[in-house]
């Protein structure tokens, strides 16, 4: 499965497992699905949803001025309709994390767990002060400027790759030799929408923020990150699981934004035993 059409637009889906229903929002924004594939494994017990959010990754039909919580939430639970699941998991990474966020919110029958990975209820975080967490790990002060420009949106589409290479010691501060072909392979496949990037965080996102909502969620949640994360680092981390009730807090050691490319076994198999204890507990 490639393209679906839902509302009016042509969505990027991969489905691949079977077994309990588990979709993953991809980060971004600009990014796509083969950014996650290193969830794949878990297709052995899980059936596992891929898509690109509109106006992103190969994901088509729909203009960027239609990038807002309201149209990617009514997607996603489009694309659960579609599927004909009743309910499912959420997984959402980064920017993912905020539609999946929203998701919960908006959608709170449609999921049955939440699983937020390296991401936040505001927006205002990284684009404020992951240019002071850099400086403050010794990152040279071109490296900061460079991330305080980059997460405010204020550099040129044709700078957002290399801007992003540029940052990757930040992004991936434990990327082995030996995971470089694996993250080169999907890597080589994604297609990034530097527009997207850039009209997210100057409007999109632009003071974006759920904070004092973040009590409403009844769903079990995990919240789980790369200790190293320089985005939303481990404070960060500790006071989104402590506004969400009973939410369970996972930190990924030897891992930054991306811990399930840096550290695949251990992410994995943190999200594989959170959906099963849960689920056995509701059973």
């Amino acid at each position: 499965m490639t393209k679906m059409s839902i509302r009016g637009i042509s969505l990027n889906v991969k489905v691949f497992g079977h077994g309990y229903n588990l979709v993953l929002m991809h980060g971004g924004p600009s990014a796509d699905l083969y950014t996650l594939m290193a969830f794949k494994p878990c297709s052995d017990q899980f059936t596992l949803v891929f898509y690109d959010h509109r106006c992103n990754g190969r994901s088509e039909g729909a203009d960027v001025s239609t990038m807002t919580m309201e149209n990617l939430t009514a997607d996603a639970d489009a694309l659960r309709l579609a599927l004909g699941f009743e309910q499912w998991a959420v997984l959402g990474h980064s920017f993912g994390g905020y539609v999946a966020l929203e998701y919960a919110l908006r959608y709170p029958h449609s999921l049955s767990h939440l699983v937020l990975l390296d991401t936040g209820a505001e927006n205002s975080w990284a684009q404020e002060n992951s240019p002071k967490v850099l400086a403050q790990r010794g990152f040279s002060p071109e490296i900061v400027d460079l991330c305080r420009r980059y997460f405010n949106g204020l550099i040129e589409p044709k700078d957002v790759f290399p801007s992003l290479m540029k940052l990757s010691d930040a992004y991936n501060p434990y990327t082995s030799l030996s995971q470089l072909p694996r993250m080169l392979y999907w890597g080589l496949k994604t297609k990034m929408r530097p527009e997207t990037f850039i009209y997210s965080e100057t409007h999109f996102l632009k003071g974006w923020t759920i904070r004092d909502r973040l009590g409403e969620i009844r769903v079990p949640t995990l919240v789980m990150a790369g200790r190293q994360d320089f985005i939303f680092p481990p404070e960060h981390q500790q006071e989104l699981a402590a506004m969400i009730p009973n939410a369970r807090l996972v930190l990924i050691d030897r891992a930054g934004h991306n811990p399930h490319d840096e550290q695949p076994t251990q992410t994995l198999k943190a999200v594989s035993e959170f959906l099963a204890d849960t689920n056995s507990s509701r059973a």
